[in-house]
């Protein structure tokens, strides 16, 4: 899959807004479901962690940041590295996901921290502020 960061950016770059998907539901507001985003260099020291420690249980392990944000604050954090206002366009969502849309999720971290791996080490802003910076604003064609 494509980064998320990465699809909103191309749409700020193309047409200067990022689209979200409405809500559906009373108890969240437009923009305002919520995701626990985790930036791949959390991810990869982790695995180095793991890898360079025998210790460490085999299992399936929860990774993320810990604390679930809202789409409104991911597109926030990409607006602000990009040095522009926000616009945010709410559409439609597909019928076909509908009534399968998760609203929240958020990483249970306790087995992670159980096996003594170190907290998340970059906040939703600051990594996206790297990410778009230091990696899309340079043009990487990996990326």
């Amino acid at each position: 899959m494509r980064s998320l960061v990465l699809k909103a950016y191309e749409q700020i770059r193309e047409s200067g807004e990022i689209r979200l998907f409405k809500s559906y539901r009373d108890d969240y507001e437009d923009g305002k479901q919520m995701r626990d985003f985790v930036y791949v260099k959390d991810i990869v020291n982790w695995m180095w962690f793991v890898y360079k420690n025998s210790h460490i249980k085999s299992g399936i392990y929860n990774m993320g940041f810990g604390r679930a944000r809202t789409w409104i604050d991911l597109a926030t954090a990409i607006f602000n590295s990009l040095d522009r206002e926000v616009n945010i366009h709410f559409i439609e969502m597909p019928e076909k996901i509908k009534n399968q849309y998760q609203y929240f999720t958020e990483a249970k971290m306790k087995r992670l921290f159980q096996q003594k791996l170190p907290t998340p080490q970059w906040p939703l802003e600051p990594a996206v502020e790297d990410y778009v910076v230091n990696y899309l604003e340079k043009n990487y064609e990996y990326i």
